[in-house]
């Protein structure tokens, strides 16, 4: 069979980050939040740590002076800037909106139907972007050099 490193380093790496959410909410709210799993933002960037961990690979692979890598990097910025502007961006807008839907309810409310909330942990802070890269690339020489050798 032939395996795609790089994608199954890119995978394992958003996989974790998705499951370290579950448990930095654990640690700090003392609840277990599963949905997490499943779900955009919070600590760290599961987004960051899967295309850096790719890049990484890539990187490791063909060269960091290659043109893969240097297309792998560009996506993982796109990527990294996305998370911290236009969705972190949606995400505050999506908190004043549900105040906003919440003060006219009464306005809008229909046979006790109740308006659900806007999801509003879309985006990343810098800090969760960057531990979500210092992650991705962990991931990817542990896999290199450990798992895959």
């Amino acid at each position: 069979m032939n395996l795609n490193i790089t994608i199954v380093i890119g995978f394992a790496s958003t996989l974790l980050a998705q499951i370290i959410k579950v448990l930095v909410i654990l640690i700090s709210e003392r609840r277990v939040a599963w949905d997490m799993i499943t779900s955009t933002g919070g600590m760290p960037s599961s987004h960051s740590a899967g295309v850096v961990a790719a890049a990484t690979s890539v990187g490791l692979i063909d060269g960091w002076g290659s043109t893969t890598f240097a297309v792998a990097c560009a996506l993982a910025i796109v990527v990294m800037y996305d998370a911290t502007g236009v969705r972190r961006a949606a995400g505050l807008h999506a908190e004043y909106l549900n105040v906003i839907a919440k003060e006219l309810s009464h306005i809008f409310k229909q046979d006790g139907q109740e308006q659900k909330a806007l999801k509003t942990l879309l985006g990343h802070t810098y800090l969760q972007v960057t531990a979500g890269m210092i992650q991705g690339v962990f991931v990817a020489l542990i896999f290199h050099f450990y798992i895959f050798v």
